[in-house]
């Protein structure tokens, strides 16, 4: 899959506004921000603005973005339903519910499940309006949505769904008890909250000359209880150092809970870094998509969502996790063509040391086992591919020649045989796994373990604006 940054390519210009930072949510460390207001202010009328890239897609359960709390009689939620939503797995569902019974519940038709893509996702509420579809509308990367699965509304005038009331509110989980409380899997960046106003997306974005959707900056006020998250903090405190800041100059922070300092990442709408492809059919994926764990079956695997067949030279970095134990057992981790599964077009590294070109053994380098860091720099000009073990050379190989023009190499790792189950977690700039030192490409742009190589980038889109 070739990546997409709010619908549009790897050619997005620099229009002078970047965001800085984003936050990670990984599903299976239970994480959220909580905050609760001080006191009431507008429930009717109010602008929620966020931008999101997704992890894993189409889970059991759905994943929530935001939500109140206080009772099974008033709240809201926004979330991205899972399979427990018969047949709306992946849709982008609003619900309200009111105290008189009164229930809104918008969906949509489209689905989400563009892992590689930036979304830019605006809820605007203004239950004041006489026309009920002006009550509630969503807006994805600049555009209305118009074609739903459902669309129903509340009331006109009703006034207690408690968002920017003094109840909890939450983003990122069900805050709600619930046996199963419905965590967020991906990526957040620049939350906001509008208190009193019903904004359009032009307020938070732009078409740039290429006719992508972009960022800009918000210039209007907040409100009472509207708040500003661009998570550029890492701590874990209830304060401005903390990862759940309010930068609006309302101070109100909120609190995190199992969220780690690594979780602020520098992938973000406006530099957008490869992960790995949670759609392929095969093995499991945790930490915002770069933690692979293949099953047991033969010839699994998994590769970036960003391509590297262009005119330069790409780095990055792998920390093999763990491997079930046994005669046979290896991890591998390299280059591969798309089609992954045809192994005649990989340069892959074996643990035991053997270097695998298309389908036969052609070098041995040293072995590598739990906790080992290997670096891969593929040069595409001429299919080089050199691997590092914790960062120092073993040796280079040369990739075969693909097909055709439209065929492109991407990084990715592949089980070797039934039974052969291994973790792995990847770094593309952004490392969800703790390092001890920290390197930048030549550009400044991601955070390696190891010196990147000279010449070779990270796999972000500023890097392929300038040499893809």
């Amino acid at each position: 899959m070739v990546f997409t940054t709010a619908g549009g390519g790897a050619n997005q210009l620099d229009t002078g506004y970047n965001i800085d930072n984003s936050l990670r949510f990984n599903d299976g460390d239970s994480p959220s921000l909580q905050f609760t207001p001080s006191s009431d202010s507008n429930e009717q009328t109010w602008t929620v603005s966020f931008w999101v890239k997704r992890g894993v897609i189409g889970t059991s359960s759905s994943q929530m973005i935001f939500m109140t709390d206080t009772n099974l009689s008033e709240y809201i939620f926004a979330r991205f339903c899972g399979t427990e939503v018969t047949g709306k797995e992946d849709m982008f569902q609003v619900f309200m519910v009111e105290p008189n019974a009164r229930e809104g519940d918008v969906r949509t038709a489209r689905l989400f499940r563009d892992v590689s893509a930036w979304y830019h996702i605006v809820v605007r509420c203004d239950l004041t309006q006489s026309t009920a579809a002006n009550r509630l509308r969503i807006y994805v990367n600049g555009v209305e949505e118009t074609s739903f699965d459902t669309a129903s509304y509340l009331n006109q005038n009703d006034d207690n769904i408690n968002w920017n009331s003094n109840v909890k509110h939450a983003i990122g989980h069900q805050v709600q008890s619930a046996t199963t409380e419905r965590f967020l899997d991906g990526y957040l960046a620049e939350f906001y909250n509008i208190d009193g106003q019903s904004l359009g997306p032009d307020s938070f974005g732009e078409t740039n000359d290429n006719g992508v959707w972009i960022p800009k900056k918000y210039t209007g006020s907040y409100g009472t209880n509207g708040f500003f998250l661009e998570f550029k903090q890492t701590g874990t405190g209830t304060d401005a150092s903390g990862m759940g800041a309010d930068t609006s100059g309302n101070d109100h922070h909120w609190t995190p809970a199992n969220l780690a300092a690594t979780d602020v990442t520098t992938d973000t709408p406006t530099n957008n870094f490869a992960t790995l492809n949670s759609v392929a059919p095969v093995g499991s994926y945790a930490e915002g998509n770069l933690r692979y764990t293949t099953s047991t079956t033969d010839g699994e695997w998994s590769t970036s969502t960003i391509s590297i067949s262009t005119n330069a030279k790409w780095y990055c970095e792998v920390k093999a996790i763990s491997k079930t134990a046994g005669a046979g057992i290896y991890y591998q981790v390299g280059v591969t063509k798309g089609n992954a599964s045809d192994f005649t077009y990989r340069a892959l590294y074996r643990s035991d040391g053997a270097i695998y070109v298309g389908g036969s053994n052609t070098a041995t380098f040293s072995s590598y086992t739990d906790n080992d860091i290997i670096s891969i720099a593929y040069d595409s000009s001429n299919r080089n591919v050199t691997f590092y073990k914790n960062g120092n050379s073993e040796g280079t190989v040369t990739a075969p020649s693909l097909p055709s023009t439209s065929d492109d190499y991407f990084f990715g790792a592949s089980s070797l045989s039934s039974g052969n189950t291994f973790i792995t977690e990847w770094n593309f700039g952004n490392p969800s796994f703790s390092i001890s030192s920290g390197n930048a490409d030549a550009n400044g742009y991601g955070n390696f373990e190891y010196a990147v190589p000279s010449g070779y980038y990270a796999l972000c889109t500023k890097n392929l604006a300038e040499y893809g």
